[in-house]
């Protein structure tokens, strides 16, 4: 669920962090104008998006966030945030009643015009697509100058990184079985080559049967899963409860066989400060007894 930030405003941005830090001219994902000029360092926030509200909480911000969506639970901080519901199309009145400064949401085509109304009502919105890796990167350099935090910043992106690139060369020698990831039923959905969690998966030693599709969480057939023949399927608790019960998805061998993992979704679920974190607990299924 981002920002382009040019690195070179890293030393510039740390000689002026606290709360007098500036927004230089940029634009979001939605191509529009972040600000031109400066503005003070605002003192509240309202994170729409759990990646985002995680990531502020990591740069030491989190008291200065006044709203977050129903899904931000985490950190255990996060939940005494005042709660104004969904993060896609968004209550426009709840946000503006929490008077934050600055709004950040997932630039999504479903909030285009909330971010509109936003900036029509005064407030400074931030729209970020963090989709991938790479995404997080650029939102926690982007964000943490926007709130005048970017040596955190570039502390919680070399962590994540450097736990990122342990796992990939702790699990590069090892064979990498194949992955079918279960995300819903009826209709089949699972993970794209388009969805962060495919570059978890490939980092954690696993190679994920629906790379070849583009989308970040395409629709599939049963009969196409057990064709492509999984060696492992990894699933929510609900999903494979839903299989493992289900004779129709006997005919998957993974799951004939009793290779249904449970994954974390509370952990793995966004590209975040816990991206590294989940990467780990993803290596751990795949490969029982790895040193990481």
């Amino acid at each position: 669920m981002l920002l382009h930030v040019a690195l070179a405003l890293l030393a510039l941005a740390a000689c002026s962090e606290s709360h007098h830090a500036s927004l230089s001219l940029d634009l979001d994902d939605f191509g529009d104008t972040v600000r031109a000029g400066t503005l003070a360092s605002p003192a509240r926030i309202a994170s729409l998006n759990p990646a985002t509200t995680e990531l502020f909480f990591a740069l030491g911000a989190g008291a200065r966030l006044v709203a977050r969506t129903s899904w931000d639970v985490w950190p255990d901080a996060a939940r005494a945030v005042s709660d104004v519901g969904p993060g896609l199309r968004p209550n426009v009145e709840a946000v503006l009643a929490r008077r934050p400064d600055l709004v950040v949401l997932y630039a999504s085509a479903d909030n285009r015009e909330v971010a509109q109304r936003l900036r029509a009502a005064g407030v400074q919105v931030i729209a970020l697509r963090t989709d991938k890796l790479a995404d997080f990167a650029r939102a926690s350099r982007e964000l943490g100058r926007a709130v005048g935090e970017s040596a955190n910043a570039e502390l919680v992106v070399d962590t994540v990184q450097r736990t990122l690139a342990r796992v990939r060369a702790a699990t590069a020698p090892l064979d990498h079985p194949t992955v079918f990831w279960h995300v819903w039923d009826s209709p089949i959905y699972t993970i794209g080559a388009g969805s962060f969690l495919d570059e978890l998966l490939t980092i954690a030693g696993g190679r994920n049967i629906y790379a070849d599709r583009a989308e970040p969480s395409p629709q599939v057939s049963l009969e196409d899963i057990i064709k492509r023949d999984p060696e492992i399927v990894l699933a929510g608790v609900a999903g494979k409860s839903a299989m493992t019960t289900s004779p129709l998805w006997k005919g998957v061998r993974a799951v004939r066989e009793g290779r249904v993992f449970v994954v974390d979704t509370n952990l793995v679920g966004r590209p975040s400060v816990r991206a590294g974190e989940a990467a780990v607990s993803i290596a751990r299924l795949l490969h029982p007894g790895i040193a990481l």
